[in-house]
């Protein structure tokens, strides 16, 4: 192989060494995108002349130049969108950018410079490497979420959520990086650290935006019945699990006056999951970090208490909760009644308790809930079992009873299980009035407000008279100004947005009076919850997307992308699309019909990293084997959900067959248009099958079995053409021709060059899938091997029907079994028919 001009030699020993005899990778690179640009195959009509289908890839971020990631998750998406083009489908299958973020911040304070310059530069580079690597995307339809043309949109579409309702401020404890200087969402905080600089994360009381998700956390849920079987098993666990639905009742307790009447008898609800457990109450807690520890606490214990709430700031959510962790806490000074039996219940406030879930205070029944027997035992806490599970009593051996059982010193609720205690309880709650069923869910509120400059300006003026102003729809978009870079973007625990005075003071457009701008900007999973829809028309001006033309497209037919995204950014489009539907703008209620998860590109069993020296550059690669190569090598490798080792895989074996391939459609000697039937009967059926068994293997993406088919079909050709019927077969043609249109899926410059060679105009992605003859299925004759001692001696070409007995007969009448056999007696032959017989000798 010819490194530097990208040959790969294939020339028979018989064929002198020419130009015309080598498949040159290099050379068809260059050629063929000029061609498909020209003829716009990838632009869909749009007319309705044909169904339609999407195909989406997650869009990229433009962090550099493109990865091996990416060349294994875009060859996945890509073989889809080809598919569906040769199927006869008018396939959308677009491009762009997920422009905005951190990265591009921190490198405009290195480099001093605004962050759009190291941003789109890496675009146009990413850009360049896409064509090269022939993904079949509409350019024409490219768009990039820092372009003001679309955050335009994105901040229209925050005035509307808005309007409904769904975007609101509030004070809360959020999550805190030191290092990055803003706020993160609970989704972005991993093992206690950022998940972008690996900074231990704090908390800090601000008022911050957030967008009302857990409004439609019912049908979040309950919309992914629909999504069964069409999107990966773990993706709808992991979402299921984050939505985090728990049906059991509210419970108001009555918390005592302070003694001395600081402060004064109140009434406090707890949400809890097992209101049939609540004659085992025997204590109360609330988040320490919560607004409602320091109403509840008296004086003699609120400098304990602020001590404690400093403490609780340096740990995540997941160190909160965690059942290793020992149990620390503050006693408020406060006591609670229980509602059903008017036992004070001391009140304490604790980390293991979350502000955001449910009201942030808890009823702790210790003989069943290990975290409330840990913090028990650690203050000398009573521990009553009411719960009869057949376990030991927990006060003395310091494991909960959990699960199911008989209710025990619970008053009317004695002798009940636990699905006939719950709604008793719920039932008792109520007459009493104390108490009523309610379903709580995990998720919480969508936190979206970022202390950063390069991200989409939050579209509301702050009044002193008229409060929250909503910029008006036709002064958007709310544009980021230019003047700010370098040092004046680095982290002060404010937005930097704040010092640009010039842009931060407007007048309010409601009264006229001074006024300032929101100087947060929106968490960048907005902007990719909705870009899907703006690419059915991206030069829309009348709104975010043209209503017509997207009803036309969605819901997405194929979405491709790493599993990464199961939880942030599948459930945020998930919301964003129920949202906009229920607006009135979107008919689909979910926007992607079907999901496809590839697996990471690793090497030596690792990541690729700099830190430990394994990474591939992509480029290199692509220089070296060709993009065919790249691309059949990622495919090849195993189902699209496995990782690819590149240590394990041959991308120059790959371009060996490709090689193969190619030489087959300069072989062909019959004539464009010639009839196949009078072909090579084998070799027509083996075509046949092979298309027809690809259709199958395609619709369930399993592309390595569709590749390793198209080999066997590749050497079945090269025989006949070598040692069989010879080149001018009509079979040959109608093989090669195949060969060409599935290879297309997969290594679209090889293909298109075998299409041309071939006597066809381009493109070979508009050629439609071969048809299939029926009758061409059935198999017309069995390889059957014939061993002699365990050792292949002759083969045979058999009926499949052939019978055991017929095929017995033939394998002992072959001259070859006989030379083998040299005269000795047999002892035994093991018949498998039609495809083996093994005979023993004596």
């Amino acid at each position: 192989m010819n490194e530097e001009a990208g040959y790969v030699s294939v020339q028979s020993q018989t064929e002198e060494n020419s130009e015309e005899g080598v498949y040159n990778f290099a050379a068809m690179e260059a050629k063929w995108p000029a061609i498909w640009d020209d003829l716009k195959v990838f632009t869909p009509l749009d007319d309705g002349s044909k169904e339609r289908r999407y195909v989406l890839d997650m869009f990229p971020y433009p962090s550099g130049d493109l990865h091996m990631g990416h060349a294994e998750a875009f060859a996945m998406g890509d073989v889809v969108s080809r598919y569906w083009r040769q199927l006869g489908y008018d396939v959308l299958h677009p491009i762009g950018w997920d422009s905005f973020g951190l990265p591009a911040e921190n490198a405009a304070i290195k480099r001093n410079a605004h962050p759009s310059e190291w941003t789109y530069a890496n675009i146009d580079t990413q850009a360049e490497s896409f064509k090269r690597y022939a993904i079949s995307v509409d350019w024409s339809r490219r768009l990039q979420t820092s372009d003001p043309e679309y955050y335009r949109w994105t901040q229209w579409l925050f005035k509307r959520f808005h309007e409904r309702g769904l975007a609101y401020r509030k004070n809360s404890p959020v999550n805190w990086c030191p290092t990055d200087q803003t706020v993160l969402a609970n989704e972005q905080v991993v093992n206690g650290a950022c998940e972008r600089c690996g900074t231990i994360v704090t908390k800090k009381s601000l008022n911050q935006w957030y967008f009302k998700i857990t409004d439609y956390a019912d049908r979040l849920l309950d919309d992914m019945d629909a999504l069964k079987g069409h999107w990966p098993d773990r993706v709808l666990a992991m979402q299921k699990n984050w939505i985090g639905r728990s049906e059991g009742a509210h419970v108001t307790f009555v918390i005592e006056e302070a003694a001395g009447a600081e402060k004064p008898q109140q009434e406090l609800t707890v949400f809890t999951t097992r209101p049939d457990t609540l004659y085992g109450a025997t204590f109360f807690v609330v988040a320490a970090d919560a607004p409602l520890a320091l109403d509840l606490v008296t004086g003699e214990h609120a400098e304990a208490l602020s001590e404690y709430r400093e403490q609780v700031k340096a740990l995540s959510d997941i160190e909160r909760q965690s059942t290793e962790r020992p149990k620390t806490g503050v006693f408020t000074g406060r006591y609670a009644i229980n509602p059903l039996t008017g036992e004070k219940l001391p009140v304490w406030a604790a980390d293991y308790v979350l502000a955001d879930y449910g009201t942030g205070a808890i009823m702790a029944v210790p003989a069943h809930d290990q975290r409330d027997l840990d913090f028990a035992k650690a203050f000398d806490l009573p521990v009553r079992a009411v719960l009869d599970t057949g376990m030991e009593d927990p006060a003395e051996t310091g494991i909960a009873s959990t699960g199911e059982g008989t209710l025990i010193n619970s008053g009317e609720l004695n002798g009940l299980s636990k699905a006939e205690g719950i709604p008793a309880a719920i039932d008792v709650l109520e007459k009493l009035g104390t108490g009523k069923k309610f379903i709580n869910f995990r998720l919480r509120d969508w936190l979206l407000s970022r202390q950063r400059f390069w991200g989409t300006p939050i579209p509301i003026i702050h009044c002193a008279d008229c409060g929250e102003v909503p910029v008006p729809d036709d002064q958007l978009p709310v544009r980021l100004p230019d003047n700010l870079r370098g040092e004046d973007l680095s982290p002060k625990g404010t937005s930097p947005l704040a010092a640009a005075a010039d842009w931060v003071n407007v007048d309010c457009p409601s009264c006229g009076k001074p006024a300032k701008r929101d100087t947060d900007t929106m968490d960048t999973f907005v902007d990719s919850s909705w870009y899907f829809l703006r690419f059915a028309s991206p030069d829309y001006t009348e709104g975010p997307f043209d209503p017509a033309k997207i009803n036309d497209w969605m819901p997405v037919g194929q979405y491709v992308g790493g599993v990464e995204h199961a939880i942030l950014h599948l459930l945020y489009a998930r919301f964003f699309t129920k949202v906009i539907h229920d607006m009135g703008m979107l008919e689909a209620t979910e926007p992607f019909s079907a999901l496809l998860n590839q697996g990471q590109v690793l090497n030596g069993g690792k990541a690729m990293s700099k830190s430990l020296g394994n990474g591939v550059d992509l480029g290199q690669q692509l220089d070296k084997f060709g993009v065919d190569a790249v691309r059949l090598t990622m495919v090849f490798a195993g189902p699209p959900e496995d990782d690819v080792d590149w240590a394990d895989v041959s991308p120059s074996g790959s371009a060996k067959f490709l090689a193969r391939a190619w030489r087959l459609a300069r072989d062909v000697a019959s004539e464009p248009g010639t009839d196949p039937a009078a072909g090579a009967p084998a070799l027509r059926s083996l075509t046949h099958r092979t298309v027809h068994e690809a259709k199958t293997l395609l619709e369930g993406h399993k592309f390595n079995v569709v590749v390793a088919k198209l080999m066997e079909l590749v050497n079945a050709t090269r025989k006949v053409i070598d040692s069989g019927a010879g080149a001018t077969d009509p079979a040959v043609r109608e093989a090669a021709e195949a060969v060409a249109i599935v290879l297309s899926l997969f290594a679209p410059y090889t293909a298109e060059d075998m299409w041309n060679t071939l006597g066809h105009p381009a493109s070979v992605a508009n050629a439609g899938f071969p048809a299939v003859d029926e009758a061409l299925l059935v198999e017309q004759s069995v390889t059957a091997v014939v061993q002699v001692q365990g050792k292949v001696k002759d083969r045979l070409e058999v009926a499949p029907d052939i019978t055991e007995e017929a095929l017995r007969e033939l394998a002992l009448a072959s001259e070859l079994v006989q030379k083998a056999l040299d005269g000795r007696g047999i002892r035994t032959v093991i018949v498998r028919a039609p495809k083996l017989v093994n005979i023993v000798p004596a």
